[in-house]
């Protein structure tokens, strides 16, 4: 059968099935297998998943072809979905199996540090950055066209192994819409195939902000002495003094306190009577005097 001639119409079950038999065979030679299964209609409900799948449509190249995507994620066409630092690569079931290589270029170093720097200070947790609970002016900038997170199709590079002679065929676009489905289930897989670190969003909140604000100045810093001497004209204020003394003359204020102190102290030594030392033999005299005496029987003579 020639490139160009139609294949004759295999129905969709008889293509899952034809599919998942080459399948075990790949199992069977090490090779994990990961399908992507759609519930509904919609093809991602979280906030990544959907802005995946927002940005595929929002560019006319791929207009014409996304539709029939759709339609083989919906109904299971893609039996194997691999992500992985710049590249996804997948298996969808057509009239056969078929590889899908997806190459996407990395986030450019200087296009990251700018969506971190923007969204410095806004994003609190990874917890929260996974589940996009974020902020509306956070989302808007990190799903921007053109320098945001999400790729342009400057930087996707499609192949598959069909005889389809467009850029896009159904199965890469199939495959392009499983990586949407597959953010639902773990964000951090566009962060991984972005080949930048999702903790940078939140590592970097103080980087925007202007070093007069993010660290004190050498000229507004005190030392010891400086800051003895604005405590003591803050408690002179406390007291009530009309004029207080500028930093200049704290020091001497202090000074002449102290040897005001130190001076008052000794005239009140003075003046106070010296206490007379404690004689032991005075006390004894005095007592002895006034006490009546008593003669011993040994002394006393005989009548």
């Amino acid at each position: 059968m020639s490139w160009y001639e139609f294949r004759p119409y295999v129905p969709v079950a008889e293509r899952r099935r034809q599919a998942q038999q080459k399948l075990k065979k790949l199992k069977k030679k090490g090779q994990s297998v990961a399908p992507v299964t759609i519930e509904g209609r919609a093809i991602a409900k979280s906030f990544w998943g959907k802005s995946w799948c927002d940005n595929l449509e929002r560019y006319s190249d791929y207009e014409n072809r996304l539709p029939r995507g759709r339609t083989y994620i919906r109904n299971g066409s893609v039996v194997d979905l691999q992500i992985t630092k710049g590249q996804v690569l997948a298996f969808v079931a057509g009239s056969e199996l078929y590889k899908i290589k997806i190459d996407i270029a990395p986030v450019k170093a200087t296009r990251w540090k700018s969506v971190c720097r923007d969204c410095a200070g806004s994003i609190d947790s990874l917890v929260e950055l996974l589940q996009g609970r974020l902020a509306k002016g956070v989302m808007d900038r990190v799903c921007r066209e053109g320098d945001g997170l999400f790729p342009s199709p400057g930087e996707i590079k499609l192949s598959c192994s069909c005889p389809d002679w467009a850029e896009m065929c159904k199965h890469a676009a199939a495959a392009l819409y499983g990586v949407g489905a597959r953010l639902d289930e773990k964000p951090q897989l566009l962060f991984v195939l972005r080949g930048v670190d999702e903790s940078d969003l939140f590592a970097r909140t103080g980087e925007g902000m202007p070093l007069a604000a993010a660290a004190p100045s050498t000229a507004s810093r005190l030392d010891d002495s400086d800051v003895a001497a604005l405590f003591g004209l803050e408690m002179a204020d406390t007291v009530g003094s009309k004029a207080p003394a500028g930093p200049r003359h704290a020091g001497k204020a202090s000074k002449n306190a102290r040897a005001a102190k130190k001076k008052a102290k000794g005239k009140s030594a003075a003046a106070s009577p010296r206490a007379k030392p404690h004689n032991s033999n005075t006390r004894t005299n005095i007592t002895a005097r006034n006490r009546p005496s008593r003669t011993s029987n040994v002394d006393r003579p005989a009548t």
